[in-house]
C-alpha cells in the first residue's frame, strides 16, 4: 500500500504527460518510397484509397480482395499514379490456405515485405443478434482469424525488414454498440490479440511495430448503405482516413484514432489501461520470454 501511495501518482502523471503531450516524428511521403506493402480489402473503400496513396508515394503495392476485375482497375490506376510496382492476387479471406499462400506470393512479387496492412472484413448488416452462430463464426474467421494467419505468414519477412503490421479496426472494437455484436466481437479480438503481441515484441526485442487503427464511421459505400436509416451521424472521408492509417503505420504508432469527434481519442485512448499493462509486466519472469 505504501508503494502505491508513494509511486503510483508520479507514474500515472508521467504516463498521462507522455500520452497527451509526446510528439511523433513528422510524417513524410518519402518514408514509403520504395517500400513493399500489402493492402488487403483493396478493391474499394478505405483499402482502395490506401493503395492510391501508397502509389503516389512511390511504394511497391500488392493488393487483394475477392473481385479480380475490380483489382485489375485498382492496379492499373496505381501504376498511373506512380507506384514503383503494383500487383493483385484475388481470393477470399474465408479460405485460410489462400490467406497464408497469398503472403508468400506477394513477398515473391515484391522481393520482400515492409508493411502489412490488414483491412478486409466480411459484410455485416446491422441487426439484433438472433442467435446465428454461423455468422458469428464467419465474422471471427474473416475479421480476426485471417488477420492472425496473414500476420504469422508475414512475420519472417517483416523481421528481416524491421517492418510494420497495420491492423484496421473500429470504435466497435473499443466500446459496445447494439446491432453489430458479431462484428464488434471480431474487432475486440483484434485489440486483445495484437496488443498482446505488441507487448511480446517489446519484451523480446522484435523490431516489428503493430499499429491498431480505431475508426469511426467512414463514408464508404458499404458503410453508408449499412447505416442508412439507422444512424444519424456525420461520416468522415475515406480518402483522409486512408492517409491517416498509412501515416500511423509509417510512424510506428501503437494506435491511430480517426473519427469526426474530437473526444474519441481522449475518451477511448485510455492511459489507465496503458499504465496497468506497464505495471503488469513486473509480475512476469523474464526467463519465459528469453527461453522462448
Amino acid at each position: 500500500m505504501a508503494f502505491m501511495k508513494k509511486y503510483l501518482p508520479p507514474i500515472l502523471g508521467f504516463f498521462l504527460a507522455y500520452y497527451y503531450y509526446s510528439t511523433n516524428e513528422e510524417f513524410r511521403p518519402e518514408m514509403l518510397q520504395g517500400k513493399k506493402v500489402i493492402v488487403t480489402g483493396a478493391s474499394k473503400g478505405i483499402g482502395e484509397q490506401m493503395a492510391y496513396h501508397l502509389a503516389k508515394m512511390g511504394a511497391h503495392v500488392v493488393v487483394t480482395a475477392r473481385s479480380k476485375e475490380t483489382l485489375k482497375k485498382v492496379v492499373s490506376h496505381c501504376l498511373e499514379l506512380g507506384a514503383a510496382s503494383a500487383h493483385y492476387i484475388a481470393g477470399s479471406m474465408e479460405n485460410m490456405t489462400f490467406a497464408e499462400q497469398f503472403v508468400a506470393q506477394a513477398g515473391k512479387l515484391m522481393g520482400g515485405l515492409d508493411m502489412l496492412i490488414l483491412n478486409h472484413i466480411t459484410t455485416s448488416p446491422m441487426n439484433l443478434f438472433s442467435g446465428d452462430i454461423h455468422f458469428v463464426r464467419r465474422s471471427m474467421e474473416v475479421n480476426f482469424l485471417s488477420y492472425v494467419v496473414l500476420s504469422v505468414a508475414a512475420l519472417p519477412m517483416l523481421k528481416q525488414s524491421d517492418g510494420s503490421i497495420v491492423v484496421v479496426s473500429s470504435m466497435a472494437g473499443k466500446m459496445a454498440n447494439p446491432l453489430i455484436a458479431p462484428y464488434s466481437a471480431s474487432k475486440f479480438a483484434l485489440d486483445g490479440f495484437f496488443s498482446s503481441i505488441r507487448m511480446e515484441h517489446s519484451v523480446t526485442k522484435v523490431n516489428v511495430s503493430i499499429t491498431l487503427c480505431i475508426l469511426g464511421l467512414i463514408n464508404t459505400d458499404t458503410a453508408m448503405k449499412a447505416v442508412s436509416g439507422i444512424l444519424n451521424i456525420e461520416a468522415s472521408p475515406k480518402e483522409e482516413c486512408a492517409l491517416e492509417i498509412i501515416k500511423g503505420g509509417a510512424l510506428r504508432q501503437e494506435e491511430v484514432y480517426y473519427d469526426n469527434s474530437i473526444w474519441t481519442n481522449l475518451l477511448l485512448g485510455n492511459p489507465g489501461r496503458k499504465l496497468l499493462e506497464f505495471l503488469s509486466l513486473r509480475r512476469y519472469s523474464m526467463d519465459k520470454f528469453i527461453n522462448n
